[in-house]
Parts: structure tokens; sequence; C-alpha cells
């Protein structure tokens, strides 16, 4: 049943993880390794795994015998060297240019957008909210996703050098606090 409430709070849930616009230089830093960001690629990508997720997840890691907390932590791990890229300045991650794809689903689809908080926040909102409304809340910050990859270079041009150089310094300090916050959260005891 759907229920507009549940809708507009899982979209706001959802959005503030998923943080498309806090993400945006670390999307510029990639466009301008790879050449350009495939948004339709990278959103399809992010839906699918989202989608994947929300009715498997836990399975999914069962089989593995990861826990959530361990899942967490590797994508922690992920978020972590993108955030220490975009501070040293420093390419970790490689351009897949030859991978046919691979660079637009890793690591935009793939940690930055259907990341492990995203993930294992769709666990936790089907404990909370009915999977139709669920599923409307991811397609609307699909929508949002796909806006702001497609319109990057649009942004880029706006804020210019100069601001790049800050929000990509500034934004990789806060991948590296989210990072540690995950792992802190997931690996340390809870008296930490």
């Amino acid at each position: 049943m759907l229920v507009f409430k549940e809708i507009i709070s899982v979209t706001l849930i959802l959005f503030s993880v998923i943080d498309i616009l806090g993400s945006l230089p670390v999307l510029i830093d990639l466009r301008k390794k790879v050449g350009k960001i495939e948004a339709e690629r990278a959103t399809f990508a992010s839906g699918v795994l989202m989608i994947v997720f929300l009715f498997l997840g836990e399975r999914i890691l069962k089989l593995f015998g990861v826990d959530v907390a361990s899942f967490a932590v590797a994508g922690a791990l992920i978020i972590f060297l993108i955030g220490l890229e975009m501070i040293l300045g420093r390419t970790i991650f490689k351009s897949e240019l030859e991978a046919d794809g691979a660079a637009h689903i890793v690591p935009i689809a793939f940690p930055l957008i259907a990341g492990a908080g995203t993930l294992t926040t769709l666990i936790s909102l089907r404990a909370e909210y009915q999977t139709v409304n669920i599923l409307i809340g991811v397609v609307l910050n699909l929508v949002l996703v796909y806006i702001v990859l497609k319109s990057s270079e649009w942004l880029e041009d706006r804020i210019g050098p100069g601001g790049l150089n800050v929000l990509r310094k500034i934004f990789g300090i806060i991948l590296l606090a989210i990072s540690i916050k995950l792992i802190k959260t997931n690996l340390l005891p809870a008296n930490f």
C-alpha cells in the first residue's frame, strides 16, 4: 500500500546516505580520469544493486558467510581510499577504459551511490517500511543521481578549478570521516 509519508521518509533517508551532491568532487575527478561518466550505466547499475540488495542482501551475505557489519567495513575501506585520493592527489583506482564500462560501476555505482551505507540502510528500512514505498524512494533517488551525473560537467564549469580543488579536499576529509565512522560503528565494540 502506498503511503506518502513513508515514501518521503525513505527518499530523504536514502538521499542523505547516498549523498550524491557531496560526491560531486569525486565524480568530477573520475570523469577527468576516464573521459566521461556514462550516467545511464552508472545509474542503472546502482539501481540494480540497490533493488537486488533490498530483496536478497542478507541472504547473499549469509551465503558467503559475511555479516552486514563486515560488508560495511569493506565498503568503508573503499571510501577511505577514495578520500585519500582526493586529499593527496594520488591515483589509487586506475581507470579501466578497456574494461568496457567497469570504471563506471566501480567506484561510481559501488561504493559511491550503492555503497555499504546505502545497502545496509536498505536492509534496515525493510524492517520499518513497506517494500513498495522503499522501491519508490529508491527510484526517486536514482532520478536525482542521474541528474547530478548528467550535469557534472556543467556543475564543474560553474564551480571553477579553484572551487573544485577546495571542494575536493573538503569532501575528501568528509569521506575519510565517514569511512572511519563506518569502521568504528561496525568493527569496534559499542563502548569505544
